[in-house]
């Protein structure tokens, strides 16, 4: 495995590799959250091109595109998110740009039994941690819930950390429905 960091995907090879793995990966996410947690492709191109925005990519031994990542320290740059967040709650950390948020971590179907999420995890952990930062994300229920991974990637990261990784969980939405069922 091969990780590299780069800070556009102008390749149109690459480019496209780079949308399937995504949409591949999390695709099936469009339908199991109700709040959208995947960006439309117009978005996803406009990340890819910004050079604010750092991608982590993925390469199998073949060469082949199997990991993706996102990760930034520059908020504003990440759809979906409320920069002034965490500006309230790390107001220092805030002001020295240590705080990062990875936007998604796609990891191929093949490539799921191989170290390709470690090595990205792994990767942005290391820049991270090299200034003494905060690393933010998010998941839908279904994937803290089903698939536990909350507690997987803390487990992960509090590896890398050699024991000293705090997590907090930061916010929390419930999507309720009230149904109106026609009268007897």
């Amino acid at each position: 495995m091969l990780v590299k960091v780069l800070d556009q995907i102008t390749d149109d090879d690459m480019h496209k590799a780079a949308w399937e793995l995504y949409e591949s990966a999390l695709g099936e996410m469009r339908s199991l959250a109700v709040q959208r947690h995947l960006m439309y492709q117009s978005e996803f191109d406009d990340v890819m091109s910004d050079p604010r925005v750092e991608k982590f990519v993925c390469f199998d031994e073949e060469g082949n595109l199997c990991g993706l990542a996102t990760f930034s320290n520059d908020l504003y740059a990440m759809p979906l998110i409320s920069p002034e967040y965490f500006e309230r709650h790390w107001p220092e950390l805030y002001r020295q740009r240590r705080i990062w948020y990875a936007g998604f971590v796609a990891v191929g179907r093949a490539s799921r039994a191989s170290r390709a999420l470690l090595e990205l995890m792994e990767a942005m952990f290391n820049t991270a941690a090299a200034q003494n930062g905060i690393i933010a994300l998010d998941f839908c229920r279904y994937n803290d819930v089903k698939r536990n991974m909350g507690r997987a990637t803390e487990r992960i990261l509090n590896r890398f950390a050699g024991g000293t990784m705090r997590a907090k969980r930061m916010d929390e939405e419930q999507f309720w429905a009230y149904e109106f069922p026609a009268a007897a």
